[in-house]
């Protein structure tokens, strides 16, 4: 006869309840001021840029984090930055080696193959465990939650961490820029391509930020998920963030392996690029039909939130939002809201965990209080919602 040890047993109870028991955070190096950004990123054609003010006076951006020195050199990659938010939430209480489930999200991952979660798993040198990774955009951390969520519920694990982490700023870099930028004649044929090309140059920035997930109430202030809501709208939307891809001449996507080897750098296929055209049309709307949907099918008040963590790539969208919410009679009062883009930056799939960390390190939660989460994704328009009680 065999015995099997109790860590190895296949099936757990299910769960009733999922807690998030703790949350931390990892910003690389010194907050970058605006004016500091292009001693970072570099000059494209060695010129400032003309649109770079005219964005961050629109998206309300005064810090950032780069996983950059000055001069453009790497001093992380992605997989570290997720795993330094990941040993932040360890402590005397929990080990790293204590982890049963390994949840990883990323829209920038270091390279395609090993996946992200295989990554930062190497790097924590845990034992074997389950893994997933989930890529995309910003919605991939919120993926990589709900995965763990079900996991506890299901009895599959009785503990998980959940990362979210970007390493924005190293697909930013002028060098990436200059081949396309040179070509003159480019530019005087579509004016708009220096503006649609560097957009999200102004954008974006690094960090990660990661949360344990338990089938217990622990720590100082356990969160239990009520539930979470996600909804792909790519059925009925074009495509409106991509990298790694260009349209071809029927102004269709095509992914870097349809293109010639030298188009990758003449044509930038690699960068990240945003319709913004599409974004200002639709990103609103979407979250307000989502949020009404979600409140018939949960049956629950939105003016009983206490806390509402919008995941804002601008402070452009702050007034739509809220004036959109009150379209369909579901407004949640600015007083009510938390956010640190202009401190943080937009952090693409780690700002609602980085959120997240700044608000239980706020000491203002009380138990019974509730909080509602909001993560738009722009790439061909994913929205996610999240709902926690303060235990």
């Amino acid at each position: 006869m065999v015995n099997i040890p109790s860590e190895s047993v296949f099936f757990r109870s299910m769960s009733d309840e999922v807690y998030i028991t703790a949350v931390s955070k990892f910003l690389p190096n010194n907050p970058v001021s605006n004016d500091e950004m292009e001693d970072y990123l570099g000059m494209i054609n060695n010129k400032p840029s003309r649109a770079r003010r005219i964005i961050l006076r629109n998206n309300g951006i005064k810090t950032r984090y780069y996983a950059l020195a000055k001069g453009g050199k790497p001093t992380h990659n992605n997989a570290e930055l997720a795993a330094e938010a990941i040993k932040n939430l360890c402590n005397s209480g929990f080990r790293k080696e204590d982890i049963r489930l390994l949840v990883c999200g990323t829209a920038t991952p270091d390279q395609i193959i090993p996946s992200h979660a295989s990554m930062v798993h190497g790097l924590l040198q845990l034992p074997e465990i389950e893994i997933a990774s989930f890529a995309g955009s910003c919605c991939a951390s919120m993926q990589a939650l709900k995965y763990a969520y079900l996991s506890i519920l299901s009895g599959n694990a009785s503990n998980a961490v959940c990362s979210g982490s970007e390493m924005l700023s190293h697909w930013m870099l002028a060098k990436y820029f200059e081949n396309e930028y040179l070509s003159e004649s480019k530019i005087q044929d579509n004016p708009l391509l220096a503006f649609e090309k560097e957009f999200l140059r102004w954008m974006l920035s690094d960090g990660a930020g990661a949360a344990l997930l338990e089938d217990k109430a622990a720590g100082n202030v356990p969160l239990k998920i009520d539930w979470i809501e996600i909804r792909s709208y790519a059925g009925k939307m074009d495509t409106c963030m991509y990298a790694g891809a260009d349209r071809d001449e029927n102004g269709q996507i095509a992914g870097w392996c349809r293109f010639d080897s030298e188009d990758w750098l003449n044509r930038s296929v690699f960068s990240l690029k945003q319709d913004t055209r599409l974004l200002g049309e639709h990103i609103v709307p979407l979250g307000a039909d989502f949020l009404r949907d979600i409140i018939r099918k949960r049956n629950f008040d939105i003016s009983r939130i206490d806390y509402f963590l919008p995941h804002l790539s601008s402070e452009f969208f702050r007034n739509r939002i809220m004036e959109e919410l009150m379209k369909y009679g579901i407004a949640i009062p600015e007083g009510k809201w938390f956010t640190n883009l202009t401190r943080v930056g937009n952090v693409a799939t780690a700002s609602f965990l980085l959120m997240l960390e700044e608000l239980i390190s706020s000491g203002s939660l009380k138990k019974g209080q509730t909080i509602l989460i909001q993560v738009p994704e722009s790439a061909r328009f994913t929205y996610a919602y999240a709902h926690l009680t303060v235990c």
